[in-house]
């Protein structure tokens, strides 16, 4: 398969997998499982669970093994961005391509889905099979870790703290490391746990996921000023809008560019080790700063 086969075949997998896992739409209260669905099955690009099934793959495991995982990671990313877009946080109404989850179910529902979803993340992610060096619990706290007050919401916190301010690069990296590139570092690392990684490997994939989170995000911040609402799926914009501070306001868009190619080489450079056992991780790194969208 060529990588736009592979990243569609991965995601039919992942949606099958989350379709399994979440209750269905019509179990009761329906609206709360009706709203959790609506948030989940949005069209989202299923990266960190890819990237989950890609590691298991890099380290030797079969990626059936790493669905769980997975599909965890998705549900507690989708929980952020239906918090994410609540008027109290960054207020958005559009969320790939369709009305956000408060504009169709209400921001007390959403609240609560995004809370839902928050506690599903765990329950799915505690039925990951052991592998001979990480125990179910080890998978749970990994988990913990990315959404906890440290990474995931600390890196919320930072960013709503320093709306309105003149950050440095230093700051904005710190954000961004605890906001982004902590999930995609976790999917990455919980895909290489279930095939029984080894603390070398998992150590260089700590390093890759860190460099290609940051290059994501300075490529988000780079399409937020150069594509429309409509190629984005989410109102462009907004982060001038709100006096964010993003790699393009700091750096400039000359800059910005260059740096994700800079992170990007880096997280190529991690993948050495595993030669061609990688090739889809080298792939899907390219492909990410290349995007459009």
């Amino acid at each position: 398969m060529d990588l736009k086969q592979y990243l569609a075949a991965r995601a039919t997998e992942v949606d099958a997998a989350l379709d399994a896992f979440l209750p269905k739409a019509k179990e009761k209260p329906a609206t709360i499982h009706g709203a959790m669905r609506y948030a989940v099955f949005a069209g989202g690009k299923r990266l960190r669970p890819i990237l989950c099934l890609a590691a298991a793959e890099a380290c030797g495991g079969d990626p059936e093994d790493a669905l769980a995982p997975a599909c965890a990671v998705e549900v507690l990313h989708t929980y952020s961005l239906v918090h994410d877009d609540l008027p109290c946080m960054d207020d958005d109404d559009l969320r790939r391509g369709r009305p956000t989850c408060h504009k169709v179910y209400g921001e007390g529902m959403a609240v609560l889905t995004g809370d839902a979803l928050l506690t599903e993340a765990f329950l799915m992610v505690a039925q990951t099979r052991p592998a001979k060096r990480y125990p179910a619990a080890a998978y749970v706290a990994e988990l913990a870790l990315a959404g906890s007050s440290t990474k995931l919401i600390g890196g919320q916190v930072m960013d709503l703290e320093g709306e309105g301010k003149k950050l440095t690069k230093a700051q904005l990296v710190k954000i961004h490391e605890a906001k982004t590139a902590a999930l995609l570092t976790t999917s990455i690392r919980l895909g290489a746990m279930t095939a029984n990684a080894t603390e070398k490997q998992l150590e260089g994939l700590t390093v890759f996921g860190r460099a290609l989170g940051l290059a994501f995000q300075v490529i988000d911040d780079i399409l937020d000023v150069t594509q429309s609402t409509e190629v984005l799926g989410k109102t462009a914009g907004k982060d001038a809008a709100v006096e964010k501070a993003t790699y393009p306001s700091i750096l400039g868009l000359e800059k910005s560019r260059k740096e994700a190619a800079k992170l990007t080489q880096e997280a190529m450079d991690a993948l050495v080790p595993f030669k061609n056992k990688a090739q889809r991780l080298r792939e899907i790194a390219e492909y990410l700063l290349k995007r459009e969208y």
